[in-house]
């Protein structure tokens, strides 16, 4: 052997010893799930909680009362095909011909330039885009199907879909090919170990790792704004900041997150931080951060949420530094928390809350999007079923729901990253905190998924009613600011703009641009995105967006003078447990830090 030959051998790990480690430990792991498998109660037989079944079987009968119209999408395919295959062929002979079908705009699967340099691959690419938009366009365009079940066939369709993708595999990724070539296959057992230890992490369900879990720790560099928690109770602890300007407004602000999420999307790092950013606008700024809840916790409802929630942090507010009024914000469901909330408040002539902001928030949940698709009386069944053995939903139920909304940037992208090209995923503060998941207690749970997403109760005038008052939206008269985003997958545009007809006072509806999380984690000095503005607020959503004016830039600015006007004269700045309530810990407070796969904190009840 020449000495190049051997220098190259002993640079090569020793594949036995990897292999053998991987099978011990898939040997242990398949040990494992085999015995959770045993202690999980058998599904009875027949079970179909997502209702796929019986929505395919309603989808094959209307294709077949319209066999004509089927062949006609047939033949249309075939002649796709056709020029596909000639396309090629000439791109063979030298010839340059235009494409036949390109991916969407955005599209990231396809960015290798071998995708369209190489004529298999552009050919292997095109015949999948071809293939997956006849499947779409056949279950979307299928006649005589409710609405619903349209919809659930649409957005399963699509997953079956992208879940095929060319790039998802290694013989027709290019990408994936050259470095198995490169590194003699090293990459696919470094994606295999690393596929075990994503299924030994989810304790046998596979939980995709979408950034470096080392590189983040609440509190030490996401999350770090400087304050004090100064309340807490058993669904909550409440955290009062510290002044960075030497006078505040008057009245407080107070940010009430989703209780789904962990509040600190708001408090990743400095140059991104939004509660920073309060605190040098002249806020004294209040934040709840919602418990990891356990199965002690099951009984919580959503009144409780509202009275430990918001109205517990009101009272604490005003013992803290002695102002009843306070300006707020919900975010997602914390803001239709609040929206709720302040009807009850109306309805009992509590006037604490002055001003309302409303970050990418649903009212009306006549048409909440994809997360509609989960939403039915099978399904809801199948959640409250599970719920009720464990007290609780699993955070990381919820976390793939969302992925699944984007399932080619947060499910895909990652199975070919740490899979099939062997990489380590990029340290990323924002999928950290998607990571971070966190429990829903059952009572709670059911409630909001029935009343809001199922029934669309809210917006019925005392369609709901909390500690025993029927609610009214119509009765808020307070200003109100909508930040809404033009991408949103969770909480769509249209739809959250159906609120500006309900309510009665000042209102101001901005759009900004990409979607749920980054377009409200924007900072002005980012210069990302940009939003727009319309001062009259037709029924129309469209007929809003026609009319609107876009402006460069974050909306933050924009929101900080829409604010400041209603927050009172500046005032000495206020010191967290200087005032009527002590500090119990340093921000961001203990409940926080706990995840999923731990026990919640110990609540040590209200502070006095």
């Amino acid at each position: 052997m020449g000495e190049q030959a051997k220098a190259v051998a002993a640079d090569e790990p020793d594949t036995a010893a990897v292999l053998g480690e991987i099978a011990g430990r898939s040997q242990k792991l398949m040990h494992d799930f085999m015995e959770r498998q045993q202690l999980m109660e058998p599904a009875p037989p027949g079970m179909d909680p997502l209702g796929l079944g019986s929505a395919m079987v309603e989808l094959g009968a209307r294709l077949w009362s319209s066999p004509a119209e089927v062949m006609s999408a047939q033949f249309s395919l075939w002649q796709d095909y056709l020029r596909l295959w000639n396309s090629t062929t000439s791109r063979l002979f030298g010839a340059e011909p235009e494409a036949v079908v390109v991916p969407e705009r955005g599209d990231r699967r396809f960015k290798d330039a071998a995708w369209e340099q190489n004529p298999v691959f552009d050919f292997i690419k095109q015949s999948y885009l071809l293939t997956s938009r006849f499947l779409l366009k056949t279950v979307s365009e299928a006649d005589g199907l409710d609405e619903k079940t349209q919809a659930k066939l649409a957005f399963y369709t699509r997953q079956f879909v992208d879940a095929l993708a060319p790039s998802n595999f290694v013989v027709t990724n290019p990408q994936v090919l050259r470095e198995t070539i490169e590194t003699r296959g090293e990459n696919l057992l470094k994606g295999l170990s690393h596929l075990l230890e994503d299924l030994e992490r989810g304790k046998g369900r596979l939980s995709i790792k979408m950034t470096d879990l080392d590189a983040f720790e609440v509190g030490r560099n996401i999350a770090t704004t400087a304050g004090k928690v100064i309340y807490q109770n058993d669904l909550m602890q409440l955290i009062q900041y510290a002044p960075t300007t030497e006078k505040q407004h008057k009245r407080p602000l107070l940010i009430v997150p989703p209780w789904i999420n962990k509040f600190y999307i708001l408090d990743l790092q400095p140059k991104n931080s939004f509660i920073k950013y309060c605190c040098a606008q002249g806020f004294t700024t209040f934040v709840v951060s919602w418990v990891n809840p356990d199965a002690k916790l099951a009984h919580k409802s959503f009144e409780d949420y509202m009275r430990e929630g918001i109205l517990a942090a009101l009272d604490a507010i005003e013992q803290a530094i002695g102002e009843r009024a306070v300006n707020a914000i919900g975010y997602c469901l914390g803001g239709t928390l609040m929206a709720s909330t302040l009807a009850y408040m109306a309805t009992k002539r509590d006037s604490r809350i002055k001003a309302v902001t409303f970050f990418t928030t649903l009212i009306d949940f006549k048409q909440p999007g994809e997360l509609g698709v989960f939403i039915d009386e099978e399904q809801l069944k199948a959640i409250e079923a599970q719920m009720s053995r464990t007290g609780y939903l699993e955070g990381a139920e919820m976390a793939h729901t969302f992925n699944m909304l984007r399932a080619n940037d947060l499910i895909w992208s990652f199975v070919v990253n740490n899979y099939l090209l062997g990489k380590e995923p990029f340290p990323f503060d924002l999928l950290y905190w998607n990571s971070d998941s966190t429990r829903m207690p059952a009572t709670m749970h059911s409630f909001y998924l029935r009343k809001f997403y199922h029934e669309n109760k809210l917006v019925e005038p005392g369609g709901i009613s909390l500690c025993g008052v029927p609610i009214d939206l119509r009765k808020v008269k307070l200003p109100v600011y909508w930040i809404s985003t033009r991408e949103d997958h969770i909480a769509p545009w249209r739809s959250t703009y159906a609120a500006t007809q309900l309510y009665q006072g000042p209102k101001r509806f901005v759009l900004a641009g990409s979607g749920h999380i980054a377009g409200v984690v924007n900072p002005p000095h980012s210069g990302k995105y940009g939003y727009w503005v319309n001062d009259d607020l037709p029924p129309d959503p469209d007929e809003w967006l026609a009319g609107a004016t876009e402006h460069a830039g974050s909306w933050w600015d924009d929101w900080r003078d829409w604010l400041k006007p209603q927050s009172g004269a500046l005032v000495p700045a206020r010191v967290p447990g200087a005032g009527g309530l002590p500090a119990l810990e340093d921000a961001p407070g203990s409940y926080v830090k706990v995840r999923a796969d731990t026990a919640p904190a110990s609540a040590a009840g209200p502070s006095a």
